[in-house]
């Protein structure tokens, strides 16, 4: 109950507020108490440096604890279509209160009339940026029906359904994708090798009132065939970075990657961005055209030599 600091405390009170009033157990001293809300102190004696009073609380929470044990995020830029495609792939828990009994499915569905308190996962709730397009909620079976997408001048909301509810302890893996605007996340700097900075939020995702937190998060930003110098600053924690090739449809050489890896990210990264500089030559801009002509000229080439055989077991008259 006591603030950690470095120097002696004269007069110091700790509050904790609870999201309900059901609190049967508390120890560490009596602290005051106002509805939700406990308050140890004030403390008026002077308080050593470093001292600590532990407590402890048993409260009651039914909301579920929505953890990530990894989060996949692939960003790939596409100068060509002038599109920013976003996809993310998650492996969710519910680290929340467990079942007593065996689930009911005639129970649940009668609670969707008056929707208590409870700790699964009903749905998810992700805000995109103004302009995202063409969303899709798909898992293991396949499409996901159960979803919602609200887009207009002011905001851009995606509303996930899971198949079923996620109960504590349950698990529950999918994958969520959109499409965006390039111009609204790419500058282009004036260099003579064709320079450009990329900004975009290191993490999206849902965004729930009782907040999620991330084990492991993998971010990779796909850039164009032929990208170079590829720099990044951010503010999030990093435990290791790879630049990789990454090979699509019609690719050469493939294309640059970029891998960010972090461990026990939580919400507060929404907010922090990922700005990435490369260097994308002119002459790159027509690798994939020139690729695709050659293809499509050997297609012909090969089918007018394939005509031109003499194929006939007989002999020519």
């Amino acid at each position: 109950t006591y603030t950690p600091s470095a120097y002696p405390t004269l007069k110091q009170k700790t509050k904790l507020k609870f999201p309900s009033t059901d609190v049967p157990d508390v120890t560490g001293g009596s602290p005051e108490r106002q509805g939700s809300t406990f308050t140890y102190g004030p403390y008026n004696d002077i308080v050593p440096a470093g001292a600590s009073e532990p407590a402890s609380v048993r409260y009651e929470f039914t909301r579920p604890l929505i953890h990530a044990t990894l989060l996949e995020r692939d960003i790939e830029i596409s100068h060509w279509g002038g599109n920013i495609a976003t996809e993310e792939r998650y492996w969710l828990t519910n680290q929340g209160a467990h079942l007593k009994d065996n689930f009911n499915r005639v129970q649940w569905a009668a609670t969707q009339y008056y929707k208590p308190p409870t700790s699964a996962i009903r749905d998810l709730n992700v805000p995109l940026k103004v302009g995202s397009l063409n969303p899709y909620f798909t898992d293991e079976i396949g499409n996901v029906s159960t979803s919602r997408f609200r887009s207009n001048k002011r905001e851009a909301n995606l509303e996930l359904k899971p198949r079923y509810p996620v109960f504590g302890g349950w698990k529950y893996s999918f994958r969520i994708g959109w499409d965006a605007d390039l111009k609204s996340f790419l500058r282009v700097l004036d260099t003579s090798e064709g320079g450009y900075v990329l900004k975009v939020p290191f993490l999206e995702g849902p965004k729930m009132g009782e907040g999620v937190s991330y084990g492991k998060v993998e971010v990779r930003v796909i850039l164009p065939e032929g990208a170079k110098n590829v720099k990044f600053e951010t503010e999030v924690p990093l435990v290791s970075v790879e630049e990789t090739v990454h090979r699509t449809f019609m690719d050469t050489v493939g294309r640059t990657t970029l891998k960010l890896t972090a461990m026990n990210v939580v919400d507060e990264a929404r907010d922090k961005p990922l700005i990435v500089t490369y260097d994308y030559p002119f002459s790159a801009a027509f690798r994939k055209p020139v690729t695709i002509f050659l293809g499509i000229a050997a297609v012909f080439v090969t089918a007018w030599g394939i005509g031109r055989l003499d194929v006939n077991i007989g002999k020519q008259s």
